[in-house]
């Protein structure tokens, strides 16, 4: 095997990753042992170098499954760069049984007011936990000041380590990046706070008002001072899509513009013949979204972000190659942050 002692740096994601799964098929009977013995340590050394042998800053822990005894959990924590990789190591993994599981990302406690952790040398539990709540109006996300008794004893990072410790618990990590906004470990307790447990609830209720696909419509300046007209999707979260990280620009000069260099006249019903053709697509394809799109100075680029083991790239050049009303241009490149929409995201 090549998991340990690689030399040249990291492996290829799908080279690691496989790695990874013929190692664990061959020290599980092990790693089931110290599971049932309940030795910490002992396993802490045996999965932890094969967790970050794939890469190093990705977290792991193993918890109580949802339908199996045990989940192995192998988290981004956070990462928008390493969460495609996650992902993909999920779904490289056996078949779940009666025994394991595996998770990408954190999971939702199935009782986590029944849970208890130790921060700060203090116990810290949901019980006790209270948090004000602020849903700015028509945004996807909830602002959050969370509060606990022991909160006015233990240190600022002590404090934010417990609430996000609580967010976990309650929504699972990927629903605290859909859904949370600001956060605060507050010191005292806020004003109309509620019970920490009804958080999930609110959150229910706030991602109700976006199911439909939304889009939104912004305008600005370019850096030499011409108008600039852009629309993205809203909401917009690497998150909804982890394993698109293949950014695709497709640039389409256009010849009927207005006095500001917007499309105008038959150029804008061609660029929307174009786009819905695009969509159409995509949806076919089931492996890439159209992130946004930006017009300016005679010019309209559209970020597509698509999962690179499939077809969109091709279907995007091919698609591309029937515009005629300039050289259109098609840029491929890895972006897993989708920086190159970051002014777009929600």
């Amino acid at each position: 095997m090549r998991l340990f002692g690689r030399k040249g740096g990291p492996a290829e994601p799908a080279e690691a990753i496989a790695d990874f799964w013929e190692w664990w098929g061959q020290n599980r009977p092990r790693v089931d042992e110290l599971v049932e013995a309940d030795e910490a340590e002992a396993l802490a050394d045996l999965v932890g170098p094969a967790v970050t042998a794939m890469r190093e800053a990705l977290v792991w822990e193993i918890v109580p499954g949802r339908t199996a005894g045990h989940a192995l959990v192998v988290s981004a924590s956070g990462d928008p760069e390493l969460r495609p990789f996650a992902h993909r190591w999920a779904l490289a993994a056996p078949p779940a049984d009666d025994r394991w599981e595996f998770h990408p990302s954190v999971q939702p406690a199935s009782r986590p007011a029944e849970l208890t952790a130790e921060v700060g040398g203090r116990e810290f539990g949901l019980d006790r936990m209270v948090m004000g709540l602020r849903v700015p109006p028509g945004t996807p996300r909830v602002d959050l000041s969370a509060f606990h008794p022991i909160f006015p004893d233990i240190d600022d990072d002590s404090r934010l380590e417990a609430t996000m410790l609580a967010l976990d618990w309650l929504l699972g990590e990927d629903e605290v990046a859909r859904w949370v906004g600001e956060i605060v470990a507050a010191e005292f307790e806020p004003i109309d706070a509620i019970p920490a447990i009804h958080l999930p609830a609110v959150v229910a209720d706030v991602a109700d008002g976006f199911k439909d696909e939304q889009w939104a419509l912004l305008e600005g300046r370019t850096a030499t001072g011409g108008r600039l007209a852009a629309v993205a999707r809203y909401p917009l979260r690497p998150v909804d899509h982890p394993l698109f990280d293949q950014h695709i620009a497709i640039t389409l000069p256009y010849r009927q513009a207005d006095d500001d260099g917007l499309p105008a006249g038959t150029s804008l019903a061609t660029l929307r013949d174009l786009e819905e053709a695009l969509g159409e697509r995509l949806r076919a394809l089931g492996s890439a979204v159209l992130a946004a799109h930006l017009s300016a100075d005679r010019s309209r680029v559209l970020h597509v972000y698509a999962d690179p083991a499939g077809d969109a790239a091709e279907a995007v050049r091919e698609l591309a190659a029937t515009w005629e009303e300039g050289r259109a241009q098609v840029e491929v490149s890895d972006d897993p942050s989708w920086s190159a929409v970051a002014h777009f995201l929600t």
